[in-house]
């Protein structure tokens, strides 16, 4: 039996057990809700001998990467994947980025260098833009109060519904090993997703304000500093993968859709 070892079982992460599972693999992890604990060394060190395919979605820490700090010596699998940021390609002013494009330059140098690494290793690497569905969406935003419309023109985002990465990672285990964008077909600004949120919602759009008005967090900031589309063709050509949700507005109808079926409420 196929079997996949996961380190991290975090959002993304649990969504792609959920779809291998469905297709009969045999799925171990560690995380907050695996079934290892990460500094286990002879637990982890023990699955990782029965396992077929290992799949990392740990992100740097300290400057380092932990998994391949920890437990490098261990991962001599066939199939190697790795949840990356397209945060790698730093600032693009607002222009295309594609696997070819420099990284290393922006605000995630740390991970850039986990993502060389992992390449260096024959790994496929995933490289994710803003991540949502279902408890994780500009729809939470908007009933919590937290959703914000920012005065800045031309400012551009990527996005990609957690189904959808899943899906990648599905399509990538007979694929070729290397970088591959797993975005959206759709990049657009933060505040077109919030209004469409609000539009699902049936409320008024909060309104427009400049950065400092928002008083958003330095994290949140730093979001903004950045203004990039990212293309997905590469996965599409050469892993045959296609985003269910190939923009914001279809994703975000799935999710509310998804909220529904499940007894939540997505109204005012």
């Amino acid at each position: 039996m196929a079997h996949m070892f996961i380190f991290g079982l975090g959002y993304s992460a649990k969504c792609i057990r959920d779809a291998l599972n469905a297709r009969g693999w045999s799925v171990s992890s560690t995380g907050r809700e695996g079934d290892l604990a990460f500094d286990d060394d002879n637990g982890v060190r023990a699955a990782l001998r029965s396992a077929t395919h290992v799949l990392s979605s740990v992100p740097p820490a300290g400057g380092i990467d932990p998994v391949l700090d920890r437990f490098g010596d261990a991962l001599d699998h066939p199939w190697l994947g790795y949840l990356s940021s397209t945060g790698v390609y730093g600032d693009a002013g607002g222009a295309w980025v594609d696997e070819t494009a420099p990284v290393g330059k922006g605000r995630r140098t740390a991970r850039a260098q986990c993502d060389a690494a992992w390449l260096m290793r024959g790994a496929r690497v995933f490289r994710l833009p803003g991540i949502y569905g279902p408890g994780r969406s500009a729809l939470d935003r908007v009933r919590d109060g937290r959703a914000h419309r920012i005065d800045l023109p031309g400012q551009v985002f990527s996005r990609v519904h957690v189904d959808d990465i899943a899906a990648g990672v599905i399509a990538g285990l007979d694929g070729p090993s290397g970088a591959y964008n797993l975005a959206d077909d759709c990049p657009t600004s933060q505040n077109a997703v919030t209004e469409e949120a609000c539009r699902l919602l049936g409320v008024a759009p909060p309104p427009v304000q400049t950065l400092d008005e928002a008083g958003l967090s330095p994290q949140a900031r730093a979001f903004y500093a950045e203004n990039r589309r990212v293309a997905n063709g590469k996965a599409k050509r050469v892993l045959g993968w296609q985003p269910r949700h190939p923009d914001y507005r279809a994703g975000l109808r799935a999710v509310a859709g998804s909220e529904t079926a499940a007894g939540l409420d997505t109204g005012n």
